[in-house]
C-alpha cells in the first residue's frame, strides 16, 4: 500500500521554486484584522507546542468531512428543509452541529498559521497543505448549506444552486490566479464574512428550524433568492475587478511574475474546460442528472475543482507553468460523451466518475505532500522536539 503514494507528481523545478518560496499575503478585511486575528493571537497560546499546525489544518478539514457525513445521511436529496414532506425531515439539532462543527473549522483554519509562527515550522508545506484543504472546503459550505433551503417553493431551482456553488468555487480560483501572476495572495473580505454568515445560518436553522428562512424579504424575493444575488454579485463586482486590478498594477510597477499575456491566462483552460464540461452535462443531460443526483454531480465537480485548484497552487508557490489541461479532465469527457449516447449507463457513470476522481485526487494530494515531507526532511503532522520547548 506504501508503494501506492511513492509517485513523484514534483519535478525538479518545482521543489526548486519550493526553496525560493517566500510567503506573501496582504488581509485587508475588517473582520479578519480587528476581530479574528486578535482572537486566534490569543487563542493559540492555549495550544500545546507540540501539536503541528499541520494537524489543527487537517482537523477542520475533518469537521467539515463530518458535516457533510451528518448532512449527507439525513438529508441526501435536500429534502429535510421541505414542510410538506415531514417523512423528510431532519431534527434541527443537526443544524446546530453542523453550525458548531463550521464554525470550528473556519478557527482551525486561522489558528495553524499561527501556531507554525510561534513554533517556528512555517514553510512551504504548510501553506500548500493548508490551501490545499481549503479548495476542497469552500465547495463543501454551500453543498451543506443545500439542507437548509431545501427544493420547495422558497427556495431556487436546482440547476441555479449548482451556478452557486460554482460562483463559490471560481471567487477561490481567481484570487489563486491572481497570485499565480502577481506572486501574493490577496484574502478577499468575502472569505471571513461567508464563514460566520454560513454559521449563522446553520445555528439559526436549528434553533428556529429551517422554516425561519422561508420568507419574503421584499417585493416577492426570498431570502434564499436575496442570498443567491449577493453570492454572485460578490465575484462579478468585488473579488473578480479587484484581482484583475492587482493583475494589472503588478505589471504596471513590475512587482509581478510578468508573465507574456498567453502565459498570464494559462490557468483559465483547465477551469474553463471543467466548468464547460459540467454545465454542458447537467443542462443536455438525458436523465436530467442533476436532479436525479445533486449530491455526487456536486462531489464531483468540486473534487475537480479542488485538483485543479491544487495544481495551480503547486506552480503559483513554486513558480513554474501550471498545466494548460488538468489530466482528469480527458476522462471526464469521455464519460460525459458516453453518457449522452448511452443513457442507460449515466447513473452508473456518474458514480464511476465521482469515486475514480476522489480517488485520483487523493493520490495527488498524499504524493504531493509525502514527496515535500522527503524534501524538506519534515513529518507532517510531528513538530520536531527542538520546537516543543
Amino acid at each position: 500500500m506504501d508503494n501506492i503514494f511513492k509517485y513523484e507528481y514534483l519535478t525538479k523545478k518545482h521543489l526548486k521554486g519550493f526553496d525560493n518560496y517566500k510567503y506573501s499575503a496582504i488581509d485587508t478585511s475588517p473582520l479578519s484584522k480587528y476581530v479574528m486575528h486578535p482572537t486566534w493571537n490569543t487563542t493559540v497560546k492555549f495550544i500545546p507546542k507540540w501539536i503541528a499546525p499541520n494537524l489543527l489544518t487537517f482537523a477542520g478539514f475533518v469537521c467539515m468531512v463530518i458535516c457533510v457525513v451528518l448532512l449527507l445521511f439525513y438529508d441526501y436529496h435536500c429534502f429535510a428543509a421541505d414542510d410538506k414532506l415531514h417523512d423528510k425531515r431532519m431534527p434541527d439539532y443537526i443544524y446546530t452541529v453542523c453550525a458548531v462543527l463550521l464554525f470550528l473549522a473556519y478557527n482551525l483554519d486561522g489558528i495553524d498559521g499561527k501556531q507554525a509562527r510561534r513554533i517556528g515550522v512555517s514553510g512551504p508545506l504548510g501553506e500548500l497543505f493548508d490551501h490545499g484543504l481549503d479548495s476542497y472546503i469552500v465547495f463543501l459550505i454551500p453543498f451543506c448549506l443545500f439542507s437548509v433551503f431545501g427544493r420547495d417553493e422558497f427556495s431556487i431551482p436546482v440547476f441555479r444552486g449548482y451556478l452557486i456553488v460554482m460562483s463559490v468555487v471560481l471567487n477561490f480560483y481567481v484570487c489563486q490566479c491572481e497570485k499565480y501572476n502577481t506572486g501574493t495572495l490577496y484574502l478577499p473580505w468575502g472569505y471571513d464574512l461567508s464563514m460566520w454568515v454560513s454559521s449563522i445560518i446553520f445555528l439559526l436553522a436549528g434553533l428556529k428550524g429551517p422554516q425561519y428562512f422561508k420568507v419574503f424579504v421584499f417585493s416577492g424575493v426570498t431570502f434564499v433568492q436575496a442570498l443567491e444575488v449577493a453570492v454572485h454579485s460578490t465575484g462579478l463586482f468585488t473579488t473578480l475587478p479587484i484581482c484583475i486590478y492587482n493583475v494589472y498594477l503588478s505589471y504596471k510597477n513590475r512587482t509581478g511574475k510578468m508573465r507574456p499575456i498567453l502565459e498570464a491566462l494559462r490557468p483559465l483552460w483547465s477551469m474553463l474546460i471543467m466548468v464547460s464540461l459540467m454545465t454542458f452535462w447537467a443542462i443536455k443531460s438525458p436523465n436530467g442528472i442533476i436532479e436525479i443526483d445533486l449530491r455526487v454531480f456536486l462531489l464531483l465537480f468540486g473534487t475537480l475543482f479542488s485538483n485543479i485548484a491544487n495544481r495551480l497552487i503547486v506552480a503559483g508557490m513554486s513558480g513554474t507553468r501550471c498545466d494548460a489541461v488538468c489530466p482528469l479532465l480527458w476522462p471526464i469527457a469521455i464519460v460525459v460523451a458516453l453518457s449522452l449516447y448511452q443513457p442507460q449507463l449515466e447513473i452508473a457513470l456518474l458514480y464511476l466518475a465521482t469515486v475514480g476522481a476522489i480517488l485520483a485526487h487523493v493520490h495527488y494530494g498524499v504524493c504531493v505532500v509525502r514527496q515535500m515531507c522527503g524534501h524538506f526532511k519534515v513529518q507532517c503532522f510531528t513538530v520536531p522536539k527542538s520546537k516543543q520547548k
